[in-house]
C-alpha cells in the first residue's frame, strides 16, 4: 500500500475521543495547547480487516463469557513464521489485560517483599513502578552509552549477580526508550549469566514487530531454547503493533511447566478476570491479515525518523540522536542545544510539545526526550519546526 493511501485511509483526528495522548494534556502536562508526541500509541486506525471482524462480532451483540478462539495460537504462529521465526506452543500461553499488568502479576507471583529485582536503565518507567509499588528492592545495571549507542554492561551484570541476591531480571527487548534491537550474541551472553546464577528472566517483547532496520528481532524464547535455559517468561501483545492497547489483550509465555504451574496456582487466588472477547477477535484477525498494514505503517515511522534526524542535525550539527533500530519511539539528547534552559522550558513551554521526558526513564537522563513517531508526517514536520524555532530563540 502507498504511504499516501495509508494516511488517507487510516489517520484519525483524536481530539474529543477520550484519547489519553490528545485529551489528557491538561491533567498530565498542565497545558492543553500542546502538540502531543508522548504516550506510545498511534494516531492511525487499525487495519480495515480488523475493523470488519470487530463489526461482525459487535453485530452479533453478545459479549458474555468466552473462551479463546481455537485457532488463536495457530494464527499467531503463522505471524511469527512470516516475521521472526519464533516458535511457541499453545500450552505455554496465559493472557493478561496488558504487559504492565503482567509484570505486576509476575513479580507478585515469583518474588517476595524485599527481593532484589534487576533492570537496565534508562528503561520504560513502569518497570520501576512494578518493583517499588510491591516493596521489592530495585537493583540497576545501567546500559553503557557510547556516543548514543547503547550496550549491555556484562561485567557489571556479573558483578551484581555475584554480590547481590538477584531473584528476577526484567529485560526490555527491543529496548524502550533507546531503540536497541539486541543481537543474538548479546542475548546468548546475557542468558548464560542468568543461567549460571539461577536468575529468573521476564522478557518484555511488546515492541518485537516494530523493527526498522535489517537487523532481525530475536526472541528470548529462541535463545533460551538453544541454551537450555529454563527460567524464562516472555510477555508481548498486539497492542503496540496494531494500536490495540484499549482492547486489553496481552500474552505471557511460559515454556517451563513448573513456572506455568506455579503461576496458575498463584492466579487461582489472585486473578479472576475474564478474557477480552474483542481483543482476541482483533488480534487473531490482525495476525492473519494485517501484514501489509504493518509494513506501510513502518514505512511512515521510518520516514518520520529520517525527517527528524535530517532536520535537527542540519540545524544543530552537535545534537545527539540515538540510532533507532526498533520501536516507534525516538531518543534524543538535547544537552548541546539547551543553552542553559531546562528541557521542560524549551520543549513544553516554548516549543509547545508534549513529549516523554528522559528523566522519567532514568534520573540521569534529564536532558533527553522521547518522541512518538506513530503519526502522520505533517504533524512531525510541525513539531520539529516548533522545536527548532524554540532552540533558536524564535518562539
Amino acid at each position: 500500500m502507498k504511504k499516501e493511501t495509508f494516511i488517507d485511509n487510516y489517520y484519525r483526528e483524536r481530539h474529543n475521543s477520550d484519547s489519553l495522548k490528545w485529551d489528557a494534556l491538561s491533567e498530565r502536562f498542565g497545558q492543553a495547547d500542546l502538540l502531543p508526541l508522548w504516550v506510545a500509541d498511534s494516531d492511525f486506525s487499525t487495519d480495515q480487516h480488523v475493523k470488519e471482524a470487530l463489526i461482525t462480532r459487535i453485530e452479533h451483540g453478545i459479549f458474555g463469557y468466552s473462551k479463546t478462539p481455537k485457532d488463536y495460537v495457530t494464527a499467531y504462529q503463522g505471524w511469527l513464521d512470516r516475521h521472526e521465526q519464533t516458535q511457541v506452543k499453545e500450552e505455554w500461553l496465559r493472557f493478561s489485560t496488558g504487559v504492565v499488568q503482567a509484570l505486576y502479576d509476575l513479580i507478585a507471583c515469583f518474588t517476595q517483599e524485599s527481593d532484589q529485582i534487576l533492570i537496565q536503565p534508562p528503561v520504560y518507567y513502569p518497570f520501576y513502578h512494578a518493583i517499588e509499588d510491591q516493596n521489592r528492592q530495585l537493583i540497576q545495571a545501567p546500559l553503557v552509552n557510547k556516543d548514543e549507542h547503547y550496550y549491555m554492561d556484562f561485567n557489571a551484570l556479573e558483578a551484581l549477580f555475584t554480590t547481590k541476591e538477584i531473584k528476577l531480571f526484567i529485560l526490555c527487548s527491543p529496548h524502550n526508550p533507546v531503540g536497541r534491537v539486541w543481537r543474538k550474541e548479546e542475548l546468548h551472553r546475557l542468558f548464560s549469566l542468568c543461567k549460571a546464577y539461577n536468575v529468573l528472566v521476564i522478557s518484555d517483547e511488546i515492541h518485537s514487530d516494530l523493527i526498522l532496520t535489517n537487523r532481525p528481532f530475536v526472541s528470548a524464547l529462541t535463545v533460551a531454547k538453544e541454551l537450555e535455559f529454563e527460567q524464562l517468561i516472555v510477555c508481548n501483545a498486539p497492542s503496540k503493533t496494531f494500536n490495540f492497547a484499549g482492547l486489553l489483550n496481552a500474552h505471557m509465555w511460559f515454556p517451563n511447566v513448573q513456572l506455568r504451574e506455579a503461576f496458575d496456582h498463584w492466579a487461582s487466588t489472585h486473578r479472576q478476570t475474564e478474557l477480552s472477547v474483542l481483543g482476541q477477535v482483533a488480534a487473531k484477525t490482525a495476525y492473519t491479515k494485517s501484514d501489509e498494514w504493518l509494513a506501510t505503517f513502518l514505512e511512515i515511522v521510518r520516514e518520520n525518523e529520517q525527517y527528524i534526524r535530517n532536520e535537527l542535525t542540519a540545524a544543530f550539527p552537535d545534537i545527539a540522536i540515538s540510532p533507532l533500530e526498533g520501536t516507534y519511539l525516538m531518543w534524543i539528547n538535547l544537552a548541546d542545544v539547551l543553552n542553559g534552559e531546562a528541557v521542560k522550558t524549551l520543549v513544553q513551554e516554548k516549543a509547545k510539545l508534549a513529549i516523554d521526558f528522559g528523566e522519567w526513564f532514568a534520573k540521569e537522563y534529564d536532558t533527553y526526550i522521547r518522541i512518538n513517531l506513530a503519526t502522520k508526517p505533517e504533524l512531525i514536520h510541525q513539531a520539529i519546526r516548533q522545536l527548532i524555532a524554540a532552540i533558536k530563540g524564535e518562539r
